[in-house]
């Protein structure tokens, strides 16, 4: 059986097949849904994607399958505790962004699908996407995401969340998923 033509970023390795045919750019919306993909993305700031899939399991058991109050509530003993875990990205930077982040959402009372969706282009006004790494919608996310006080959001991370959710369509023409 022939494999289909996927776009150019994904690899031979099965876990990235799996996740670009079935989750990246497929719409994403929910309040938990958005925390885990804002973080993971955040965690994912100088490192490849595929380092995230393959520890993605372990990071939602360690961070309380990415529930907001939990992971608002987590103090020094659980961040040591985070630091020491070799199935997550144990940079101390960015657990405590991923945890400043969550108390901001509730603080704030935040809906990041609201927030995050209302920052989508309209149809045709990116043109090929697949080939950018930042819009001037990815800026203005950015912006308003540093300004509610929120790390780890720069323009380019923000951009590669667009896409994973579907804010973006990005699926290059010769994809078999594009449309």
């Amino acid at each position: 059986m022939t494999e289909p033509v996927r776009c150019s970023w994904v690899t031979s390795d099965q876990i990235y097949k799996d996740y670009h045919d079935n989750e990246w750019g497929v719409p994403l919306r929910g309040q938990r849904e958005m925390f885990e993909k804002i973080s993971l993305e955040g965690f994912q700031a100088g490192l490849s994607w595929l380092t995230i899939l393959k520890k993605r399991e372990e990071f939602r058991r360690a961070f309380e399958d990415f529930d907001i109050n939990k992971v608002a509530s987590f103090g020094q003993d659980k961040v040591e505790q985070l630091l020491s875990n070799p199935g997550i990205i144990r940079n101390r930077l960015k657990i405590h962004a991923t945890i400043s982040n969550a108390r901001l959402v509730i603080e704030k009372n935040i809906d990041l699908t609201e927030l995050l969706w209302s920052f989508q282009p309209s149809p045709g006004q990116l043109a090929n996407p697949e080939l950018l790494t930042r819009s001037s919608q990815s800026d203005d996310l950015s912006k308003e995401l540093k300004s509610l006080g929120f790390k780890f959001v720069g323009s380019t991370t923000m951009y590669a969340l667009m896409q994973s959710t579907g804010i973006i369509k990005s699926h290059s023409k010769d994809c078999f998923l594009f449309s």
